[in-house]
């Protein structure tokens, strides 16, 4: 009789010392942390639960990395995956455990701006400090799709640029099955560099598609492209901005992609075009325009002749009031003509294009 008296009073024990655990314990795994602001904390892989829930009680997170084994033990042991997670203010041990199972990690973003050069891209994917690795070699000019990418901590900076690559040739194989026929573009090439000279030459939307047919009409009738950003980057081979505007001097050397020198298209893009240049370069509007100039408003005046080219170029330096800087502009309709060494040639004035917007990281979460 007394060992079952001893053992209803041990069993008694214990439930009462269970239901104080469940009444005092419980509460603080699934309640408020210690964390009074948001922290980014990266869980290193290959850690085990023991080691994170020390990282995790060394930065504030938890309050006892004791009171996160036990419910962590309690939750199943799940696989706490590694990577880099945004922790609220008073988040629960509960809620870390939960977040880590899931791999709710955060996300970053990575934006391209139309226009960028490869070199560009690069430089600033060497900036990104959550990525890893080294770039193999400085992709191919306009090979590249501008877009805002996503990527987790730790990922390779080479696996972005596949992406970019990817992410390009599927757009032009698309719009190079759409492309108008009639035109003389010969290969997919040309028509990623023809639209990289649009996207250089104007930020203006609406205007893309007739600035395409610009230099589409001026290519079938062999005239010079004259397009300054081909000269610019023939000079800067897109490593560098100019730093200096274009001197007439600069239109007289020779280059392959100095278009006032030599017909035709340049040997390459001269940027990475976004998709809206790639599709008017496709499917240019159709038009007689063979020249344009800046209105000084940010987009360009078009004109079918030469004189109503040079009035334009007249009104356009009365805006700016440099009379006395020469306008430089597209030659007249005269077949692989070459502009006099002595004078500035009567042509475009392409406006400048927008800067291009730096790399925008803002913290979102992703599941595996």
């Amino acid at each position: 009789m007394r060992s079952i008296a001893a053992l209803f009073t041990f069993l008694f024990i214990l439930l009462i010392g269970a239901g104080m655990a469940i009444f005092f314990v419980l509460p603080q795994l699934g309640g408020p942390g210690p964390l009074e602001t948001q922290k980014d904390l990266v869980i290193a892989r290959g850690n085990g639960a023991s080691t994170i829930a020390r990282q995790l009680e060394k930065e504030g997170v938890i309050s006892n990395r004791w009171m996160f084994r036990l419910r962590y033990a309690l939750a199943g042991q799940p696989e706490l995956k590694a990577g880099e997670y945004l922790f609220n203010p008073h988040v629960s041990v509960q809620d870390t455990i939960s977040m880590m199972a899931a791999g709710d990690v955060v996300i970053r973003k990575f934006t391209v701006a139309e226009g960028r050069t490869s070199s560009e891209i690069v430089e600033m994917l060497k900036k990104e400090p959550a990525l890893t690795g080294e770039i193999a070699t400085i992709p191919a000019e306009g090979s590249l799709a501008p877009d805002t990418y996503r990527f987790v901590y730790g990922d390779a900076r080479q696996s972005v640029i596949a992406r970019m690559q990817k992410a390009m040739q599927e757009t032009v194989d698309v719009l190079w099955a759409q492309h108008d026929p009639t035109l003389p573009l010969k290969t997919q090439a040309e028509m990623v560099t023809l639209a990289s000279i649009v996207e250089k030459e104007t930020g203006v939307p609406a205007e893309r598609s007739r600035v395409a047919g610009v230099y589409i009409n001026r290519l079938r009738q062999n005239m010079l492209l004259q397009s300054d950003p081909t000269v610019i980057y023939g000079i800067t081979f897109g490593l560098q901005p100019m730093g200096r505007p274009l001197a007439i001097a600069d239109l007289q050397k020779s280059s392959p992609y100095n278009t006032y020198l030599l017909p035709g298209l340049p040997p390459g893009p001269i940027a990475n075009p976004g998709k809206a240049s790639l599709s008017a370069a496709a499917n240019p509007e159709k038009h007689d325009f063979l020249y344009f100039v800046a209105d000084g408003g940010g987009g360009h005046k078009f004109a079918v002749t030469i004189k109503e080219h040079e009035a334009n170029v007249a009104a356009w330096r009365k805006f700016q009031k440099l009379e006395a800087t020469p306008a430089i502009a597209p030659a007249a309709a005269q077949p692989g003509a070459v502009p006099p060494a002595t004078a500035a040639p009567a042509a475009v004035q392409p406006a400048a294009a927008p800067p291009a917007k730096a790399p925008v990281k803002k913290a979102r979460r992703r599941r595996h």
